[in-house]
């Protein structure tokens, strides 16, 4: 078992020393990693109980082994008869007892049994009546095969599960496509442009991990040598699962956002994962890109390794996707600046299944950086635009997916442009994708399409078509970390209203349901109401040490006082078949949807920005959007019944009982 703490010490000490050469980040990553992989020990001493007095016990965290292959395990106090019981850390109702072969003065030695399959194991020896649990190992059942080359081919190998070829899996360098034949086996005639070869994991199986990050893909040498990569799968049933969308986190070591982190989202998502799990769902998270902020990498020594050490705290495989901020800022143009992500995380576009679920991971950021160098941060500037490469990869990996299966399509900068509504309700679909109608052209043959993605840090929901729905989701910085900054607002709120969060995609078969998760509140939590009677933002109010006149440029409508007994309810996650009923003394009042600007918001970042004596960044400030509503209320005092409803049914409410006050830290 690998001492985290050591390891983390030492990454951090490693990436400062290379940040202050000014080298780009990927070499310090290598550069750390070939200075500790001689010496690191994957045979660490682990504790254990002391029932059967075994001492010195050393087990690997993972072992590749032949089906039948032997195990030896070393330690002292191993005796002639002692058994061995694995049982899976995945399913208690699998386990295997095995008698030892031989006994030594420092090792034992026992044969796999027939039907063990590839996963993690907990290992116990049994004597008589007596236990003694030794650790946990990470079983691979291989394949030892050398297959052979076949002209034109530069890339071979096979997948496999317990020791036996699978079929049809889908095979990749980003470029070619293909899949494994009836014994498992594929061949590529790479060019190993993009320096790996991936799989796209087929539903119901997974592929190992490093901590939470999963290893579907395999480095390639290069050159023209062939080259053979095996991938080994483990069989699992996720038909039923659960897919965390999780865009822009921003972690930067700056507005206390690692504290902000570890102590709200953190410990959010975990208890959600673990509630899941024990109802028996298998779940994964899915980022959005933007986990760090490239403008930080090396001025905070914080990039793309240190997100990594916060990523494996949460409980769960998470598959990534880049950002424009997880960019290289150094670096000038597309194809050099993400080098870093790709030498660090894995593949900038890929798919993988889960269940019936197709998913799909692209990289829609070409990231342009103008005026970039070692040790000059560019511009920064890039476009929101999907390569040829990927849009060619795309159609062949498509060719393999049948047209009745969803698709969940991962990008980071939207697909469409935020809707605007007009008096009623309705909104024109256009492209923010500079060439966006080329890749929803690739989707034409498919029912059921959700795009997933992030960068707005607010929640808009676009249905484009019958088959294709689009979900731009808020942040879990929600605004940069700055409103649960120590000194102001004491909430967290993106710039739409929306509550920081995430979504949740709950899978059973093909049946999609979704819903947004605000950190810190319970699911049920999907509005906010505003008494626009109480509503006054003025310097007095909320920015004392600025001026009304600076104020009133972000506060728009609510400078002035609204008497008129209007209530406005942020309804974020809204798409146009949900529901809202509001009843007044049991009279059902006219609801209208507006476009607006969140008052919380406006208060939460703005003013406070100014009553510091700064100006609010232009890209943070409040967004007008369309998941607003307004009602008239006959009084002031009135309490008003709002009643929500979902596509699928679920209902929120709130006895909103007026005046309602316009505080930091309402509902």
């Amino acid at each position: 078992m690998k001492n985290r703490n050591i390891q983390v010490f030492n990454m951090t000490g490693i990436t400062r020393f290379f940040r202050w050469l000014k080298l780009p980040a990927y070499t310090y990553i290598i550069a750390a990693v070939f200075l500790f992989s001689g010496c690191e020990d994957n045979n660490k001493p682990i504790i254990t109980d002391p029932g059967l007095s075994i001492t010195g016990v050393s087990i690997p965290s993972s072992l590749n082994v032949l089906a039948g292959g032997d195990i030896t395990i070393t330690g002292k106090g191993f005796e002639s008869g002692d058994q061995i019981k694995l049982s899976s850390t995945s399913d208690s109702n699998i386990e295997f007892t095995i008698t030892i072969n031989s006994a030594s003065y420092e090792s034992a030695i026992f044969t796999i049994p027939v039907g063990l399959s590839t996963g993690s194991y907990k290992i116990t020896v049994l004597r008589a009546d007596e236990s003694q649990v030794l650790g946990t190992i990470m079983i691979n059942i291989i394949v030892d095969l050398i297959i052979p080359d076949i002209d034109g081919m530069t890339v071979k190998g096979i997948v496999y599960c317990n020791g036996l070829g699978v079929p049809g899996v889908v095979v990749s360098d980003g470029i070619e496509v293909t899949e494994t034949d009836l014994n498992g086996i594929y061949y590529l005639p790479s060019e190993k442009k993009n320096g790996y070869v991936f799989i796209s994991v087929p539903g119901n199986y997974e592929v190992s991990n490093a901590e939470s990050l999963p290893i579907f893909y395999k480095r390639l040498a290069g050159g023209s040598s062939v080259e053979q990569k095996d991938f080994s799968l483990i069989e699992t049933d996720n038909s039923n699962h659960v897919v965390l969308a999780m865009a822009d986190w921003h972690l930067a070591n700056r507005n206390d956002d690692n504290a902000q982190f570890n102590n709200g989202f953190l410990q959010d998502v975990n208890a959600l994962i673990d509630e899941y799990k024990a109802q028996g769902k298998k779940v994964y998270g899915l980022t959005l890109g933007d986990m760090t902020w490239d403008l930080y990498w090396y001025s905070n020594y914080f990039a793309l390794p240190e997100y990594l050490i916060q990523m494996n705290k949460i409980t769960c495989t998470i598959f990534n996707l880049m950002g424009n901020h997880d960019n290289d800022p150094y670096v000038y143009g597309d194809w050099g600046a993400e080098e870093a992500f790709k030498n660090i995380i894995g593949p900038t576009y890929y798919s993988f299944n889960l269940g019936n679920i197709h998913y799909i991971v692209l990289d829609n950021t070409k990231y342009l950086n103008n005026g970039a160098s070692q040790g000059v941060i560019g511009d920064r500037s890039f476009d929101n635009y999907i390569t040829a490469d990927q849009l060619n990869w795309l159609q062949k990996d498509l060719a393999y997916v049948n047209h009745s299966t969803p698709l969940i399509i991962g990008l980071h900068e939207p697909l469409y442009k935020s809707p605007v509504v007009d008096v009623n309700g309705n909104y024109q679909v256009s492209y923010a994708m500079d060439n966006g109608g080329s890749f929803t052209s690739l989707l034409n043959n498919f029912t059921d399409v959700h795009i997933l993605s992030g960068h707005t840090h607010r929640n808009n929901t676009v249905e484009a078509s019958s088959s294709i729905m689009e979900h731009n989701t808020a942040a879990v910085c929600a605004t940069w970390w700055w409103t649960g900054k120590n000194g102001y607002a004491g909430n967290h709120i993106c710039k739409d209203g929306s509550p920081g969060g995430y979504g949740v995609w709950e899978m059973n078969d093909t049946d999609i349901e979704w819903y947004y998760k605000s950190i810190n509140y319970d699911r049920n939590y999907q509005f906010r109401s505003y008494d626009l009677n109480t509503i006054l933002i003025t310097a007095e109010n909320f920015a004392p040490n600025s001026t009304d006149l600076k104020l009133a440029d972000y506060a728009g409508e609510y400078a002035s006082p609204n008497n008129a007994n209007e209530v406005l309810i942020d309804i974020w996650a809204y798409d146009k078949s949900w529901d809202i009923k509001v009843t007044e003394n049991g009279n059902e009042l006219a609801v209208t949807q507006v476009n607006a600007m969140d008052p919380l918001h406006i208060i939460s970042y703005e003013a406070l920005r100014l009553n510091v004596g700064a100006t609010p960044t232009d890209a943070f400030v409040t967004d007008p959007t369309s998941h607003f509503f307004k009602v008239k209320a006959s009084g002031p005092t009135s309490t008003l019944e709002i009643i929500v409803t979902d596509r699928f049914g679920n209902i929120y409410s709130e006895s909103m009982e007026r005046p309602k006050e316009f505080t930091y830290l309402m509902r």
